[in-house]
């Protein structure tokens, strides 16, 4: 397993889905994992520091299990099987761990909320992420106009045109 950070969120620019960006912490690999419309805006409403006035889904579930005295310990990445990731969230109460089936979505959603580090198993790291094996400054170029790019995108740009 290698610790990741959410890089950000991105559309993919043919099907307009929603793409989260996860970054291993210790190289220049991106992982793009394609979510759902409102686990993107969940996310990015978090990472964007932005509230609302009543608990959505992903707040409602760290309030519950902070009230029962549950800490999560880890978000992982486990798989990529017939082009759908799975991830688990593994959870602490007295001592005792327990692991969670998630989809990915949820559980980005959910350590964003609660603080908890992510992760991704070697394999799916070494079958899907993009690697900037370029020179350090044109790597550089590369992530900049990205985080341009993210710095222009709002929630409101993950509502479905309907």
């Amino acid at each position: 397993m290698q610790e990741m950070t959410i890089y950000g969120v991105s559309f993919d620019m043919v099907g307009k889905q929603p793409i989260v960006l996860l970054k291993c912490v210790e190289s220049n690999r991106f992982l793009p994992i394609w979510i759902g419309h409102p686990e993107a805006a969940a996310i990015l409403m978090r990472l964007q520091g932005a509230s609302t006035p009543r608990p959505m889904t992903h707040d409602l579930m760290v309030d519950l299990l902070g009230e029962f005295e549950v800490k999560c310990v880890q978000v992982a990445v486990t798989e990529l099987r017939d082009n759908t990731f799975f991830a688990t969230i593994t959870l602490e109460q007295n001592g005792r761990e327990v692991e969670i089936d998630s989809r990915p979505s949820d559980a980005l959603a959910f350590a964003v909320r609660c603080g908890a580090p992510i992760y991704a198993a070697d394999d799916v790291i070494e079958e899907s992420a993009i690697e900037f094996e370029r020179n350090a400054e044109q790597a550089d170029d590369v992530v900049d106009r990205f985080k341009s790019f993210l710095d222009d995108v709002s929630p409101d740009d993950f509502r479905q045109q309907g």
